[in-house]
């Protein structure tokens, strides 16, 4: 990525002026002192600090107290170009959901050759204890994180569907919620979409998907690894707001064929559990024997109908690197329509010809682990040492069939506050995406994760990475 490179201003266009979803935002702005704006960014860590919003990073020293840091800068996005992206995620997540039922069953697509068999067959995130299974609902991705990048006005890429445990839907809300308090004029003056409800949102469609034979409003938990996860914060956020339980696994244990949870009044039965943890974890009988997370036996009643497992176990399937390459067949397959949002080209290196180009165009490439996330696996060759590009080229040749490649994208950009006024910085977008039997709600918005550093591409939190407000203008 030369100094060449022209990056898409979100906020701006090519002569300065501003563009249209920020025309309100722009002529505000130039009223306010940099100063003023200064001293609310102060104002707003302050806020996350009382708020207790912090997330740790394995491995370092200080990990207990790192804020992610929040930029007051919002990004906007115009109400028609969310209305196209709406379509476009609901069109990518019914797909990922046929794609599930169609694996753990009748494999139809493999039979038409549109995958390949080993691909699924050898694949670490396929689980053979869901072969027959079909939840209840007929859903598997009840939550969807799909990240999006954009290069151009019109030009959105999906970068990875998170259809396991996204995370960060904690951050977007009180993301929001800082802002509100700290510009309310700003929101009186410019129509921008609420997203307060998404924790009823999620109560209701986690509700929707309970086994059969749940009785009454069904019961809902949030089972998590425990306080020293990275993201309890949201664990308990969640559950607080949902007005559930929060329970880890030792609160649990089966009784009479349902998961049942500890509470004052005995241990009483659970419909859903929205589960904060890998699939290998959640039940030492069936899978990891060392687990101290999960729940012996769960999976044998999840296997009877008697509990929902929000996401279900055998999702990471989907959102599987390898498998990410196959999205626009896997769209069409199911939808028999073309996707509407775009892959970001991808060169898988088990084949020897994208082997051979990835290997000759290293510097020019960023390379990720197939099951790798958090931005961690990865090399991004134009930023690259030479060092670092010799290691990587050695990692691909013992084993290729471990990653994937894919060309640097020109990220777009929106401003940062920095000591010395307004700079551009990347980001990228995760709206969060509810999907219960007979509805799929997206939430205007989701999460914008900004590269805080100068030039890095690299957004995630665990690498330094902020994030900002996303307001979706009324129609």
């Amino acid at each position: 990525m030369g100094g060449s490179t022209v990056f898409f201003d979100e906020m701006r266009g090519p002569d300065e002026s501003a563009r249209q979803p920020y025309a309100e935002y722009c002529a505000w702005l130039e009223s306010v002192k940099i100063n003023e704006l200064h001293k609310k960014s102060r104002e707003a860590e302050t806020f996350f600090r009382r708020t207790g919003i912090t997330f740790n990073v394995y491995g370092e020293k200080d990990a207990d107290e790192r804020l992610i840091p929040f930029d007051l800068v919002p990004r906007i996005i115009d109400g028609k170009e969310w209305r196209l992206l709406v379509r476009g995620i609901e069109q990518r997540v019914k797909a990922i959901n046929a794609f599930l039922h169609d694996i753990y069953h009748r494999q139809e697509i493999l039979r038409a050759g549109r995958i390949p068999e080993h691909l699924i067959a050898n694949n670490e995130a396929f689980l053979p204890e869901m072969i027959g299974v079909t939840p209840p609902g007929g859903v598997y991705t009840h939550i969807v994180g799909v990240d999006l990048v954009r290069t151009g006005a019109n030009e959105f890429y999906v970068l990875e569907d998170n259809a396991r445990t996204p995370s960060g839907v904690s951050y977007m809300l009180e993301n929001r919620e800082t802002m509100l308090k700290m510009f309310p004029e700003l929101f009186s003056q410019i129509k921008v979409q609420p997203i307060s409800n998404y924790p009823t949102l999620l109560r209701r469609s986690l509700g929707k998907c309970a086994p059969v034979r749940s009785e009454g409003r069904p019961t809902v938990a949030v089972l998590t690894p425990g306080l020293h996860n990275s993201a309890y914060f949201e664990h308990a956020f969640l559950a607080d707001q949902m007005g559930a339980e929060l329970v880890e696994g030792h609160d649990l244990r089966v009784v009479d064929g349902r998961v049942a949870m500890r509470t004052t009044q005995g241990y009483q039965p659970v419909d859903v559990l929205y589960r904060r943890i890998d699939d290998e974890y959640i039940d030492p009988l069936n899978f990891n024997r060392s687990s101290m997370l999960g729940v012996p036996g769960i999976m044998d009643v999840y296997r009877s109908g008697g509990i929902t497992l929000a996401n279900a176990p055998g999702t990471g399937i989907a959102d599987d690197k390898a498998i990410y390459s196959y999205m626009p067949d896997i769209v069409e397959f199911y939808t028999g329509q073309t996707a509407i949002l775009k892959n970001v080209p991808t060169y898988r290196c088990s084949e020897a010809d994208s082997l051979k180009y990835v290997l000759e165009n290293l510097h020019e490439l960023v390379v990720k682990e197939v099951h790798g996330s958090g931005g961690y696996g990865m090399l991004v060759g134009p930023a690259a040492s030479k060092r670092e590009l010799a290691a990587f080229r050695a990692k691909l040749i013992a084993k290729p069939s471990n990653y994937i490649a894919q060309p640097t994208l020109a990220l777009s950009t929106v401003p940062v506050l920095t000591r010395s006024g307004l700079a551009p910085r990347h980001v990228d977008l995760r709206p969060y995406v509810l999907v219960s039997p007979d509805n799929i709600d997206i939430t205007p918005g989701g999460l914008t994760r900004v590269a805080m550093k100068q030039g890095s591409l690299v957004v995630n939190s665990s690498q330094g990475g902020g994030t900002k407000d996303t307001w979706v203008l009324e129609e």
